[in-house]
C-alpha cells in the first residue's frame, strides 16, 4: 500500500527523473512534478471499472476516479508499479497496454494538487475485483458510452485527470481497445 511517506519520483518534462520526494510533499500546494499512472480495466461486456476514493483521501476524496491510478516509488519501474498496485487495490491481474503519457496539474481547494506526469494503461479482465476499504469506497462497472454521458452530465462527481484522460481514450484509443460503437 502506498503511504504518504513514500518516495515518489521527481521528474522534468521530458520525463526524466531529476529526484524524489515524500508522497506528501509533492501533494502540498501546487505540488512538484512526479511520475503517475492510471490503468483503465475494461471487461467483455465493453464495461470499465471506476472506482470512488476513499473518503479519508487528501485529494478528491468520494470523487469517482479511473479503474486505478497511483505512482511508482523511488527505484520501481513503471511496469512493476501498475501490476502491484492493481493488485493491492483491486485484486485484480491483466495484461496492460501502454496508451500515451500526459501531464497535468489541479488543485484540490486549499488543500494542495496533483502535478503529474501520468502514464495511461489500459487492460481487459473479468475478474472479481475484492477492493481494499483504505483506497475504495465503492467500484462499478459502466458501460463505456454510459460513462462518457455520466462525465459530461455529473463533472463534478469524477477525479480530474480520470475526464482529461476517458477524454483522450474515446477520441483516440476506442478502436485500439475495440470499444466502437455497433
Amino acid at each position: 500500500m502506498t503511504k504518504m511517506e513514500d518516495d515518489l519520483i521527481l521528474v522534468n518534462a521530458s520525463d526524466d527523473v531529476i529526484g524524489k520526494a515524500e508522497k506528501k510533499s509533492c501533494h502540498i500546494g501546487d505540488g512538484i512534478l512526479h511520475r503517475a499512472f492510471s490503468i483503465f480495466i475494461i471487461n467483455s461486456s465493453d464495461e470499465v471499472l471506476i472506482h470512488k476514493r476513499s473518503h479519508h483521501k487528501m485529494l478528491w476524496p468520494g470523487f469517482w476516479s479511473n479503474s486505478c491510478c497511483s505512482h511508482p516509488r523511488y527505484g520501481e519501474s513503471l511496469e512493476d508499479a501498475v501490476h502491484r498496485r492493481l493488485m493491492e487495490e483491486l485484486s485484480i491481474r491483466s495484461e496492460l497496454s501502454f496508451l500515451y503519457s500526459f501531464t497535468y496539474q489541479a488543485k484540490y481547494l486549499d488543500i494542495g494538487s496533483e502535478n503529474e506526469l501520468c502514464h495511461v494503461y489500459a487492460g481487459r479482465s473479468d475478474d472479481i475485483s475484492y477492493p481494499k476499504s483504505s483506497e475504495i469506497v465503492d467500484i462499478k462497472y459502466v458501460h463505456y458510452q454510459s460513462l462518457t454521458e455520466e462525465i459530461n452530465n455529473f463533472p463534478d462527481q469524477f477525479t480530474p485527470w480520470f475526464k482529461l484522460e476517458w477524454n483522450q481514450i474515446i477520441k483516440n484509443y476506442a478502436n485500439k481497445l475495440s470499444l466502437v460503437s455497433s
